[in-house]
C-alpha cells in the first residue's frame, strides 16, 4: 500500500512537470509565472530545468527502497537504484535546488526555509549511504526514512499551496510561500520520525539486513 502510494506521487510529479519539458518550453506558466524576474538569469534557469528534470526519477527511484518484495528477492536491483537515487540527489537535485533556493520569494525568511531543505536533503541522503557503506543497517534505514521524506516535500509543497488555495485562506501570498517553505519538509520529518520511533525501519529491513549488507564491498 505504501509503494503504491509513492508510485502515485510518482505520477503526479509527471503531471507537475511534463508541461515545462514540451517544446516550446513555456517560460509563462504555473510556477515560472512568479519569475518572471528570474528567466534572464542563465544559471537560474539551468538549474530550475535540472531540478524538475531530475525530480520524477528521485521520486521513482526512491519509492523502490521501500519495496520488500526487491530487498528479498532481488538485493542486487535495490542496491544498484539506491545508488541511483544517491547520485541524483547528491550531484544534480540538491545542488541544483540549492542554486534555486537563493532565489526564492518569501524574503529571507523563504530563502532560508528552502536553502535549509537542500542542505538537509544532501546530508541525510549523503547519511544514508555512508551508513550503508559501514554496513549500519538500522541507521541506513533512519537515515533513508528522513531522506525519502525530504524528497517528498516536491509533493507536500503542492498540496499546502493547493489546499490554501482550496480553502481560500485569507492570508497574503507570501506568507503562504513561506510557511510552504518550511511546512513542506517539516511535516513530512515530523512523520519520518514518528515513524521511525514506531519501528516502521526495524519492520522493514529485519527480512532483509543480510541482503543490505551482502556485495557492499564489490
Amino acid at each position: 500500500m505504501l509503494l503504491l502510494a509513492l508510485l502515485f506521487f510518482c505520477y503526479l510529479m509527471v503531471q507537475i512537470t511534463l508541461p515545462y519539458l514540451l517544446p516550446p518550453f513555456p517560460t509563462n506558466i504555473d510556477f515560472l509565472l512568479t519569475k518572471q524576474d528570474k528567466i534572464d538569469i542563465d544559471y537560474w534557469m539551468v538549474a530550475f530545468y535540472v531540478h524538475i528534470s531530475s525530480s520524477f526519477f528521485v521520486l521513482l527511484s526512491g519509492a523502490t527502497q521501500f519495496s520488500k518484495y526487491l530487498l528479498k528477492k532481488h538485493p542486487i536491483i535495490h542496491r544498484n537504484i539506491g545508488k541511483v537515487y544517491v547520485a541524483l540527489i547528491l550531484f544534480v537535485s540538491a545542488p541544483s535546488g540549492l542554486i534555486m533556493a537563493f532565489h526564492s520569494n518569501g524574503g529571507i525568511p523563504g530563502k532560508t526555509g528552502f536553502i535549509v531543505l537542500a542542505l538537509l536533503w544532501w546530508i541525510f541522503t549523503f547519511l544514508a549511504y555512508k551508513t550503508i557503506r559501514n554496513k549500519n543497517v538500522l541507521a541506513h534505514g533512519k537515515w533513508m526514512f528522513r531522506s525519502y521524506a525530504v524528497t517528498l516535500s516536491a509533493i507536500t509543497l503542492r498540496a499546502i499551496s493547493f489546499s490554501a488555495g482550496l480553502l481560500m485562506i485569507p492570508v497574503r501570498y507570501e506568507d503562504i510561500y513561506v510557511f510552504s517553505a518550511w511546512g513542506s519538509w517539516g511535516f513530512n520529518l515530523i512523520i519520518a520520525e514518528i515513524l521511525i520511533l514506531l519501528g516502521a525501519v526495524n519492520y522493514y529491513i529485519k527480512s532483509g539486513q543480510k541482503n543490505l549488507t551482502s556485495g557492499q564491498n564489490t
